[in-house]
């Protein structure tokens, strides 16, 4: 396992204790549209705490796999990079991204807005 995917699970499991805090479940399905770049994630699929979906920019569509901890952060894991998110309102989430190739290292933020 990669030295950010432990980063990740380290986290995650960290943030066990404000599991006392959970409500419901949020139902994220919808089109979410975010500033970095400009982009959309459609989350079409979600059961429960597990959903998934289609990011889409003008470089391209790249499907993804996400889940919900039970502190309400977000895990997303697509093709090359993973993305830890946070739900800010019922109607806002800050997703940040990580890529790291050979090539390139890249990390950014956004807030995404559900749209209507």
């Amino acid at each position: 396992m990669s030295k950010l995917a432990w980063i990740v699970v380290l986290a995650t499991l960290t943030a066990a204790p404000a599991a006392a805090q959970q409500g419901a479940i949020p139902d994220l399905r919808g089109t979410w549209k975010g500033q970095s770049v400009a982009f959309t994630a459609t989350i079409d699929k979600q059961d429960g705490r597990v959903f998934s979906g289609t990011f889409s920019s003008p470089r391209g569509d790249e499907k993804f796999v996400a889940a919900i901890s039970r502190n309400n952060t977000i895990l997303v894991v697509d093709d090359d990079g993973y993305t830890v998110g946070t739900i800010l309102a019922p109607n806002r989430m800050e997703w940040c991204y990580m890529h790291r190739s050979q090539a390139t290292r890249m990390v950014s933020c956004t807030e995404l807005t559900k749209q209507p």
